[in-house]
């Protein structure tokens, strides 16, 4: 099984380009299915999650095809293009993949809304909460779906098609938003999604499903109004960058110190966590719209409080390696975990490497320490195994890190791309 193994104490200065974002990239191959014309989706990033939903997307009857990465032809990045011209007769989308990945929930309102039946395993993921589907379930049957769960599938049905209906979710999902959007693309009358998700891959959804042909108002607020047409039509489109992956790498700077300039970054999507960030003692300059200048000349970091929250709020997706740098910081922090009720699971193996958090319910107080120590640590999910990373960047001696496929399932070339800025970071088989 793979290790990472990362040695401490080297300052970061270098150029990375921020890979396209994973959460967009998922419910964009999804949408796929609303189209018997062709999809492009340019910009998409190399992880894991993404060949897993490519499989599911193939084993129901979609084709794919990768050109590998070409600027000359006016794509962004890597191209992925996806076909579903043909009526899918027994839509099944089965245990082994989604199992993997808790996003496949999202493919079941497509379905119901271009072929009207749908068979879909409960999901999967990472375990950091249960993060019920109920939500995803009772939207669609407000718009006419009937659903039963039977031997651990969701089966649902919708003779005549979707209607369009007024859905208010009791929180805010921004999986639900994404399922019940793309539903609704097709769904017959109007659907209204009151507290909708507002994140920034909610609003890239919309923009590729407006190219599509889609009839959409109101992404990025929490009301989202669709209305339906009779079909839709192929296009193409420029994933959004990835948000998390560029705050992670601020916070490899300010973990490390340094200066790296990330590209290929839209400059407003980091407003959830820039100004904790800043409080931190890290400095952050947009230079345009799609470049920021990441730098850290002291080894002072000040202790910041945050509270995750949904968009414009502090991400879930940032917490834990915000975690990783109040480790360090010159006083005391606490972090609310507020989204899942399992996210600290990193807590422990970051205790293992010499920090000092006291987690307690959904809160967790960390007092800073002087100095991380490199240990042998596991990673438990996506997120916390780049906690354990950003932390053995700046830990004495080395630091190895356990079950890697966590990582690779965000995360593009991440080792290559800190090596590339000076880090010390081998990956040993």
């Amino acid at each position: 099984m793979k290790k990472l193994i990362v040695k401490g104490g080297n300052k970061l200065y270098g150029t990375i380009k921020v890979a396209g974002a994973k959460n967009a990239t998922l419910p964009l191959m999804i949408a796929s299915i609303l189209s018997s014309k062709r999809l492009t989706l340019t910009n998409v990033p190399h992880v894991s999650d993404i060949s897993t939903m490519a499989n599911l997307l193939e084993t129901i009857g979609v084709n794919i095809g990768l050109d590998g990465s070409n600027e000359n032809d006016g794509h962004q990045g890597r191209a992925v293009y996806f076909e579903t011209n043909k009526d899918i007769q027994d839509p099944v989308a089965p245990y082994e993949l989604v199992s993997k990945m808790r996003a496949s929930i999202v493919i079941l309102g497509p379905l119901l809304a271009r072929f009207h039946k749908a068979r879909v395993s409960l999901p999967g993921g990472c375990a950091i909460g249960t993060r019920p589907v109920d939500l995803h379930l009772k939207a669609l049957e407000q718009m006419g779906a009937k659903i039963e769960l039977k031997n651990g599938y969701i089966e649902a049905k919708a003779k005549n098609g979707l209607r369009g209906a007024d859905i208010k979710f009791e929180k805010i999902s921004v999986g639900a938003t994404q399922n019940i959007m793309m539903a609704a693309t097709l769904a017959r009358g109007v659907t209204t999604i009151k507290n909708a998700a507002c994140e920034p891959e909610i609003t890239d959804l919309a923009k590729c499903l407006k190219a599509m042909g889609a009839n959409i108002e109101g992404e990025g607020t929490p009301e989202i109004i669709i209305k339906g047409v009779e079909k839709l039509n192929g296009a193409t489109h420029k994933i959004i960058a990835d948000r998390i992956e560029a705050g992670t790498y601020m916070v490899a700077v300010g973990i490390a110190g340094g200066e790296i300039k990330l590209t290929n970054i839209e400059s407003w999507t980091i407003e959830g966590f820039k100004n904790e960030l800043e409080q931190s003692g890290i400095k952050i300059n947009i230079l345009n719209d799609n470049e920021i200048l990441i730098s850290k000349e002291d080894a002072k970091i000040n202790p910041v409080n945050i509270s995750t929250q949904p968009f414009p709020g502090f991400p879930t997706d940032m917490q834990a390696q915000f975690m990783a740098l109040m480790t360090l910081a010159n006083g005391s922090s606490k972090i609310e975990e507020t989204i899942f009720e399992n996210r600290f699971m990193h807590v422990l193996e970051l205790v293992r490497m010499g920090a000092n958090i006291k987690p307690d319910g959904n809160t967790a107080i960390i007092e800073g320490v002087k100095n991380l120590n490199g240990a042998e640590v596991m990673a438990t999910d996506l997120r916390a195994s780049v906690s354990l990373v950003l932390a053995g960047l700046v830990a004495n001696g080395k630091t190895i890190i356990n079950r890697l496929y966590h990582l690779e399932r965000g995360y593009e070339r991440i080792a290559e791309k800190l090596v590339r800025c000076g880090a010390d970071i081998k990956i040993e088989y």
